[in-house]
């Protein structure tokens, strides 16, 4: 038989799982909610991708969907979430009073049966951070086993959410990004964009993700054409690169007595 794979996010914007979803294949469809086993439990997951046939996977086995959800799964689900709500305002609460500075909760996630929870938080300190005593409050307070999973602010900004620094209503690390990726500051270069801080700094704090986004167009403009404060030959004389234009092709050139522009055919190295 030939195998369904679905991809699967566990929240929105979040990162994209694979599950064997092959006896569920004619009743499966985008959108979906499934449970899946998770090493905290069963949960409540959306299908966002359907894969006929994918390569198999490097390391063992595509793990099952284990079933659709019902619709008690879903009033479970929701029941959990509005809770989920309240443990962020009470784990906030205990750092606070454990005068942990810098310790910042995010989020919190319980499985489906409610007897994990998962607290999500960021650390801006460089110290030692012992968060023993928050985690024991909790476990006793929701009567469940407690783990605390210190994020980075780009994955804070993502579950968080809001507008974009450009003015997006949603912000892209939420909206469509499954996972934190590499930025630059080499990506700003290549784009001709401000380094101003205002400019390239995403509401996380961060260097946007938005940099990433065109950066292999650019990259690819970019060969062959001479860069800034190289010096290259043209139809009116040497002189040096003062700006490059990947978009139109050009570089600027600064000659003996004028500042003219050509296109990247026009030039070459001495």
């Amino acid at each position: 038989m030939n195998v369904l794979v679905v991809g699967v996010r566990f929240q929105a914007g979040g990162k994209i799982y694979h599950f064997d979803a092959t006896p569920f294949r004619d009743r499966i469809r985008l959108g979906d909610r499934v449970i899946v086993e998770t090493h905290r439990g069963p949960q409540v997951v959306e299908v966002v991708q359907v894969l006929e046939n994918p390569e198999p996977p490097k390391n063992g086995e595509w793990k099952p969907v284990l079933r659709l959800a019902t619709p008690r799964d879903l009033l479970l689900r929701q029941y959990w979430e509005q809770k989920e709500t309240e443990a962020v305002v009470n784990c906030q609460a205990k750092v606070r009073a454990a005068r942990l500075s810098g310790v910042k909760v995010v989020a919190a996630e319980f499985n489906l049966s409610g007897d994990q929870l998962t607290f999500l938080y960021t650390y801006e300190g460089d110290g030692k951070l012992n968060l023993s005593p928050v985690r024991k409050a909790m476990g006793d307070l929701y009567n469940a086993e407690v783990t605390m999973r210190k994020i980075g602010p780009r994955d804070a900004a993502r579950i968080m959410g809001g507008m974009g620094a450009c003015g997006l209503e949603t912000r892209c690390c939420s909206l469509y990004m499954g996972e934190s990726c590499s930025i630059t500051i080499k990506m700003a270069k290549a784009q001709n964009v401000s380094l101003a801080s205002s400019e390239i700094t995403g509401m996380c704090g961060r260097l946007r993700c938005c940099l990433r986004h065109e950066y292999p167009i650019y990259e690819e403009l970019l060969k062959g054409l001479p860069k800034v404060k190289k010096r290259v030959v043209t139809p009116m004389g040497e002189g040096k690169v003062i700006k490059v234009n990947a978009l139109k092709g050009t570089v600027l050139v600064k000659l003996e007595e004028s500042i003219k522009e050509f296109h990247r055919d026009e030039v070459r190295l001495p």
